[in-house]
């Protein structure tokens, strides 16, 4: 049996192929067959999970919440050391110096990451700006959000904080931060589809056994993510789920 393993859009295109050679090496020290599932979209995302593809799935903070609570997804592991903070930035030439440079009216461009979104409210609390009364303009990525705001198009951009610091250097040349969260307890997430609830040892010992082979880190640099993965606990992730509730409010 080969079990489907889908990966959030939101990684930066240069870590495709350490997805891949992560699936390759998991399956590997497992004896699972993995297939791996790269939708190119949070559409596409939503796609798979609704028609029931995905067994495994790297879900951002704030997709795991929802299928943690409503679809019994297993939370068990997550990033080490790597949390999912994000950035606002705007033109190096628009003469904007922080948020509170921002005016109603406002247009900020953002892709479909909710997580980010929610943050990046809380964030622009200082410039008493509130969802409606921003102009939101939709992109299908990080680097269509930059090029938005260097061409002036928007007054600013919303990241998250890997994706902004994947840019290239000339791009983030041209981009003034406004400001980064620093949160420091939001993370993607690794779940397990409860049907695959007697798999699931193998899979997280080999997944948290990253780093400790030689050859692990090349695969771990390759992901953007040097120090692997960590357990996670129900109970920590209903802790992550409640702060993200929390933001909301």
């Amino acid at each position: 049996m080969t079990l489907n393993f889908l990966i959030a859009p939101d990684f930066a295109p240069e870590r495709f192929a350490g997805w891949h050679m992560l699936n390759t090496t998991l399956q590997r020290r497992s004896g699972i067959g993995l297939h791996l599932l790269t939708p190119v979209s949070a559409h596409e995302q939503t796609q798979w999970l609704d028609a029931g593809k995905a067994d495994l799935v790297y879900a951002n903070p704030f997709d795991a919440a929802d299928m943690i609570r409503t679809q019994g997804f297993i939370p068990f592991a997550r990033p080490a050391k790597r949390y999912d903070e994000m950035v606002i930035a705007t033109g190096a030439e628009s003469g904007l110096t922080c948020v509170e440079d921002l005016k109603p009216g406002c247009r900020i461009a953002l892709t479909e990451n909710r997580d980010v979104k929610l943050i990046g409210l809380r964030l622009l609390e200082p410039a008493d700006l509130a969802e409606a009364s921003i102009r939101w303009v939709p992109v299908e990525s990080y680097q269509a959000a930059a090029r938005l705001v260097i061409k002036g198009e928007v007054e600013a951009s919303f990241f998250l904080a890997d994706a902004f610091a994947s840019l290239t250097r000339m791009t983030r040349s041209q981009l003034r931060v406004l400001v980064e969260s620093a949160i420091s307890d939001i993370s993607h997430v690794v779940l397990a589809h409860p049907r695959v609830a007697d798999q699931l040892p193998a899979i997280q010992e080999a997944l948290l056994g990253m780093g400790q082979s030689p050859g692990d880190s090349d695969v771990l640099d390759a992901l953007g993510l040097p120090s692997g993965f960590e357990p996670m606990t129900q109970e920590e992730a209903e802790f992550m789920i409640d702060l993200m509730d929390t933001l909301l409010d």
